[in-house]
């Protein structure tokens, strides 16, 4: 297709809100945000041999993954989040509200999840990696929910 406009994966920036402003997670190597919906099924007497399926739970999962900076040191980068700052959040088991920039200039998402996976792999011949999953609670929404 001609005249389409493909938006470039580095645009996508997932940030976490700090109290007073939204965190971006440092050094991304790539985020996804994968949704999905559960389906009843039912088969009836009605309707023999055909199966019914009805819209049932939404639900979303936001996972990254990026080289592990200092973030909560002094002289670290305080204004990003990494692995220190995202399992400070973890270990509180709260909710953090998230904020997902897609590249398009008029749709950022927002929603609430907790951070039910974090992993900091530190191999002897490279750098150090991170990955966490973010499991949503609610809905995704194209508000700030932080707006003043």
């Amino acid at each position: 297709m001609a005249g389409e406009t493909i938006i470039h994966g580095k645009l996508g920036i997932l940030s976490i809100w700090d109290t007073s402003a939204y965190k971006p997670v440092a050094c991304l190597t790539s985020n996804s945000l994968s949704t999905a919906l559960s389906t009843i099924e039912s088969n009836t007497k009605c309707d023999p041999g055909n199966t019914v399926r009805n819209a049932d739970q939404f639900s979303y999962d936001i996972t990254a993954d990026g080289e592990y900076i200092d973030t909560t040191s002094v002289g670290g980068e305080t204004t990003l989040a990494s692995h220190d700052w995202l399992l400070v959040k973890q270990m509180a088991a709260t909710d953090v509200v998230w904020k997902l920039d897609s590249g398009l200039a008029d749709t950022i998402y927002y929603g609430t999840a907790i951070i039910s996976d974090l992993n900091l792999d530190q191999p002897a011949d490279a750098n150090s990696t991170f990955s966490a999953t973010l499991s949503g609670s609610g809905a995704i929404v194209t508000t700030d929910p932080n707006a003043t």
